[in-house]
């Protein structure tokens, strides 16, 4: 038996009746774009996430673009972020007109360190933008707390953190605004490409929303510049039906996550860290290999597929080099000499779940003495 990293096919295959009840509805409608299905997704979403407003977008890139020019930011802005993200994060705030500055991670949660945040802020810092990584969010108490002495926006990266909680609250509803991301395999994914901006300020609600449509305030009014980014009616529909089973599928994700952990108890092989008053979503069950090789090698072996999130941080990517000059990243580049992603998604049966810890326990080498 090979256990896939993913199957989307049998995720869809699992409701499939809600989604072509979905398809349906909107072919039958005669409106694809806006409309009542978005506007009707668009409200579960916020209230879900425990905020005012959500703004569909194309897709999780856009988002963060989006979220970054509704909060303020302007060509020639600096912008905070996390050297151990993937490069979306970045080209997001590339499309906004402004530069990313890189800090690097805490080695424990593989996000932001706040520590560090301070000394990279300069003249033309206009915002944070820390990303919940993996399904667990950073550490949104003290950045919070540095953007208000700074003045400066706090924007949310939740493409890979739905339902994530830090203090009591959902990602999302913290931050000025947030950054979701649809992606297919993301804990809440559409049947193609979405996203949304998230925000309890009505303003860069509003903004959002102007900035999806090329800065349209009214029929062939532009009152700014903005772009073509709308998430479609479809996928609106596809998405209003998968988000009650969310939470469902979250605690699904968190039990298998805690037979691995069991499994990989007194190894040398790390597990995932939940900190205390961040409720961790899973959407990536990442572990730290010292040989992460022939580690994965011998989960291949076993019949077990995984995958590396991610092998290079940011400022390793040969486009990317220049954010990293003069600098060092030593958390992240160790992060990615080690880390992998095993299989975690809600559709694992537990004969599976039983065989991925197996074979996690089996390729673990014992912990170095001392």
């Amino acid at each position: 038996m090979t256990i896939s990293f993913g199957d989307l096919a049998r995720h869809t295959a699992a409701i499939r009746d809600e989604l072509d009840e979905a398809a349906s509805r909107v072919l039958a409608s005669g409106t694809y774009l806006f409309g009542e299905e978005l506007e009707a997704f668009e409200g579960a979403f916020a209230r879900w996430c425990g905020a005012a407003h959500a703004v569909g977008v194309a897709n999780g890139t856009d988002a963060i673009t989006i979220a970054l020019q509704a909060v303020g930011v302007k060509a020639g802005d600096e912008v905070i972020t996390v050297a151990n993200t993937c490069v979306p994060t970045v080209v997001g705030i590339e499309n906004a007109g402004a530069v990313a500055v890189l800090v690097d991670a805490e080695p424990v949660t593989r996000t932001i360190d706040p520590t560090l945040v301070e000394a990279a802020i300069g003249p033309r810092t206009r915002a944070l933008l820390p990303v919940h990584l993996y399904g667990q969010c950073a550490d949104l108490g003290a950045l919070a707390d540095i953007a208000r002495r700074h003045k400066l926006a706090l924007v949310e990266d939740c493409a890979q953190a739905h339902g994530a909680e830090c203090d009591g609250r959902r990602a999302g509803s913290i931050g000025d605004a947030a950054a979701f991301s649809f992606y297919p395999t993301k804990n809440l994914g559409a049947l193609g490409d979405g996203g949304a901006v998230v925000t309890n300020d009505s303003h860069v609600a509003e903004q959002s929303r102007l900035y999806r449509n090329y800065g349209e305030r009214g029929r062939f009014e532009h009152v700014l510049h903005g772009r073509n980014s709308r998430l479609d009616a479809l996928q609106a529909a596809f998405l209003a039906a998968k988000l009650p089973h969310l939470d469902a599928w979250t605690e699904r994700r968190r039990a298998i996550a805690g037979r691995y952990d069991e499994a990989l108890a007194g190894t040398g092989v790390a597990a995932p860290a939940e900190t205390p008053g961040r409720g961790h979503v899973y959407h990536l069950y990442v572990v730290e290999s010292e040989d992460r090789d022939a580690f994965r090698a011998a989960l291949g072996n076993a019949g077990v597929e995984t995958a590396v999130h991610y092998p290079r941080p940011i400022h390793l990517q040969p486009a990317y080099r220049s954010l990293g000059e003069g600098r060092s990243f030593p958390v992240s580049e160790r992060l990615a000499a080690r880390v992998v992603s095993v299989p975690i998604y809600p559709e694992l049966t537990d004969e599976e779940v039983e065989i991925v810890a197996a074979a996690l326990r089996s390729a673990s080498p014992s912990p170095a003495p001392g």
